[in-house]
């Protein structure tokens, strides 16, 4: 791949690739984005929900976890007809917890990532 599809989360302090997704209620891939790792999550969301709509005119509330939250939740309401629920963290809340229907991705990335292919950078 080429240098410039590379990038360094700084949050993270990852250097490579994120992938977004969005699947069905299987965990079946629906749309999917790689972007360089320095592209915020919000910037990354815009194109891949706009695609969304387009190839998937039915859908409508969207699940996404807290790095898609900001004014662009009220963007996609009014621009896609998108109603996009941000599933987050309790702050009171130590250790590993399960959040609602956030598995179905954790397991699609799974899944993805069985793949030697997919899974180097």
């Amino acid at each position: 791949m080429h240098a410039a599809s590379r990038g360094y989360d700084g949050g993270k302090k990852v250097p490579g690739r994120k992938r977004h997704i969005v699947t069905d209620t299987l965990g079946l891939l629906l749309v999917v984005a790689v972007t360089a790792a320095n592209i915020g999550d919000r910037d990354a969301a815009a194109g891949l929900l706009q695609r969304l709509r387009r190839l998937h005119r039915d859908i409508t509330p969207v699940r996404a976890d807290g790095g898609y939250t900001g004014d662009l939740v009220d963007w996609y309401r009014r621009k896609l007809a998108l109603t996009l629920q941000i599933v987050k963290r309790t702050d009171d809340t130590q250790g590993f917890v399960v959040l609602p229907r956030h598995w179905v991705a954790e397991r699609t990335f799974a899944w993805l990532m069985n793949s030697r292919r997919l899974a180097q950078d």
